[in-house]
């Protein structure tokens, strides 16, 4: 049983966080111009009837899913429905998983759905997931653009995409909060372009 009397330690811990978050939001501007990058190319991919196809693993694959209903459905306000596909199905990934190893699940699923002019989009906060590397590398076998939102110096995956989004954070929880706020932003750039797109 707690002791009531002894001082709650999670305030301390709220300070931390938002002592972490204060001292990395401004390094964020620097992901200005990639940011840029990304948005104009998922425009051109939807004005040209293509999809952005994204994938992560754990909290990653949440911020996959997040992000794709987000585009197919809605952000802050109505628009057309934009073709995004999180690949995070258990049934494939278990299928995939079981039949040809973990490594593959992602591999396979870009394999099966991506098309030139289409874009994969790699979601890790290390950038070392091998089934990530093994997706993006069938993605440029297969004419797809390739990007990636990362922490921790970009991993393996870093320098091997066509845009990339370093968060300049250690701490996973720190680059996963990042990766929402940048999702977040482009989603609200989209929803204010949604008549180009």
């Amino acid at each position: 049983m707690s002791d009531s009397s002894a001082p709650n330690e999670l305030p301390a811990r709220l300070d931390a966080s938002l002592d972490d978050l204060s001292a990395l939001l401004p390094k964020m501007r620097a992901l200005s111009v990639p940011l840029a990058r990304l948005g104009d190319a998922m425009l051109d991919c939807w004005r040209n009837r293509h999809k952005v196809l994204i994938a992560g693993n754990g909290g990653s694959a949440a911020d996959a899913m997040h992000f794709a209903e987000e585009l197919v459905v809605r952000f802050r306000k109505n628009r057309r429905a934009l073709a995004a596909i999180a690949l995070c199905d258990p049934t494939i990934l278990s299928c995939a998983g079981n039949d040809f190893g973990y490594d593959s699940v992602f591999q396979r699923q870009v394999e099966a759905l991506g098309e030139p002019g289409d874009i994969f989009i790699a979601m890790t906060t290390s950038g070392n997931s091998r089934n990530l590397v093994g997706a993006l590398a069938m993605a440029k076998s297969r004419g797809l653009t390739t990007a990636a939102f990362l922490g921790k110096g970009g991993g393996a995956i870093g320098g091997t995409c066509d845009i990339e989004l370093v968060v300049p954070s250690d701490d996973t929880a720190r680059i996963q909060e990042m990766h929402k706020l940048l999702f977040h932003t482009l989603c609200d750039w989209i929803d204010a372009k949604h008549g180009t797109t």
